[in-house]
């Protein structure tokens, strides 16, 4: 449950921009062909980014969190969004489809283990993937952490995000005809996948600025209107997702599987006034893992680019880095 925005707000603690060493597009069946990209140094220390939303994308800024003279920085676009095609597409598009593809990453740039790095959706992702491949991952970096879980869906969907933002709520709930505000995600899955593009725009558009207006702690409840495009694909596969509880066999799966990577060292990086993903989920996580370091972060929301959450993250890969 991503949106990267306001990247700028971080730059003073993140490494320089740097240009990727390798592109391409990967074929990883189904019809989908995913964008991979590698920076850094080539001999580096492995990490792989696991990006928001589902259907967020990756940025340039994403790569600076990382040292480029240490770490061999692996960036990708998951199925149906950013450069990945094709765009916007649910079809053959769940949780297990993007674990497999991201194995089939590993597989194909020859790595034998690699570090996960993941925020919101991302962090949902590296957890889920760790614990399917535990013997290929060295360490999580999880940020805003997301678990899926139907409390947290009923937190921003079901109004209780939207008792701290009532106006931007009633934006967002008031596109949607009173006899079906019961159940928000699926009003709108109605909408987003009417096939008629206009109409699917549009609410896009509305739930991804519902998403935007909450990320940062500084936010004035604005949150911009994104590209007709970018918003499609992003609120299309949020929405597929969650109508569908992550494809998770239960709620509650990642919780229930903790003993799989108990043995993985992890640090759990979250803002104490993340509106999207509140610090309880983070906390259960932690108390979970005893393997894990949590660092809440006091003067944050949710956003990547808060500048307290940037800061940690490059101190705690700068740290990793000298293990």
């Amino acid at each position: 449950m991503d949106k990267y925005r306001g990247q700028k707000n971080a730059a003073h603690f993140l490494y320089p921009p740097v240009d990727p060493f390798d592109r391409r597009m990967l074929e990883v069946g189904d019809g989908h062909v995913l964008y991979v990209e590698q920076s850094g140094n080539p001999e580096g220390q492995p990490v792989v980014v696991l990006h928001g939303g589902p259907g967020g994308g990756s940025s340039p800024a994403m790569r600076r969190y990382f040292d480029p003279a240490h770490y061999r920085i692996i960036l990708f676009d998951q199925r149906g969004c950013g450069r990945s095609r094709p765009h916007a597409s649910v079809e053959a598009n769940t949780t297990w489809h993007l674990v497999a593809d991201t194995e089939t990453i590993r597989k194909t740039l020859g790595i034998e283990r690699w570090m996960v790095f993941g925020g919101s959706w991302g962090a949902t992702l590296a957890l889920v993937y760790a614990q399917t491949h535990p013997d290929r991952v060295t360490n999580l970096i999880l940020r805003g952490v997301f678990m899926m879980t139907q409390s947290e869906l009923d937190w921003f969907y079901a109004g209780g995000a939207g008792r701290f933002w009532p106006e931007i709520w009633a934006r967002f709930e008031g596109l949607i005809p009173e006899d079906e505000r019961d159940d928000l995600i699926a009003a709108y899955h109605r909408r987003l996948f009417s096939g008629v593009i206009a109409e699917e725009v549009k609410y896009a558009r509305a739930w991804a600025q519902w998403e935007n207006a909450l990320a940062s702690m500084a936010s004035n409840g604005a949150g911009g209107e994104p590209p007709g495009d970018y918003a499609r694909a992003f609120a299309r596969l949020e929405n597929h997702y969650f109508i569908n509880g992550g494809f998770l066999e239960e709620d509650g799966h990642i919780l229930n599987r903790m003993d799989r990577i108990a043995h993985i060292p992890g640090v759990i990086v979250q803002g104490r006034y993340d509106m999207i993903c509140p610090p309880r989920m983070a906390y259960e996580l932690s108390s979970a893992w005893p393997n894990s370091e949590i660092r809440m972060i006091a003067r944050a929301g949710h956003a990547l680019s808060e500048p307290d959450i940037s800061a940690e993250l490059v101190q705690t890969m700068d740290r990793l880095a000298k293990v």
